[in-house]
């Protein structure tokens, strides 16, 4: 899955812990930081990680 993009969003297999599981993707390179769109936390994954969490894109 790489249709992905900077400001695109997704929804990942488990949701954050505020209860939303829609993410923006805020930065990317080797890693990819995403940000909960519910509580605006943001946490950074490698592109490896990421690509295994990832469920669905929502809009690109």
């Amino acid at each position: 899955m790489s249709e992905y993009k900077l400001g695109s969003i997704v929804i990942m297999k488990k949701p954050h812990p505020c209860g939303h599981n829609e993410w923006e993707i805020t930065r990317m390179g080797a890693d990819i930081k995403i940000k909960c769109l519910g509580c605006s936390r943001s946490i950074m994954l490698s592109r490896v990680d990421f690509n295994k969490k990832i469920k669905k894109i929502v809009k690109i």
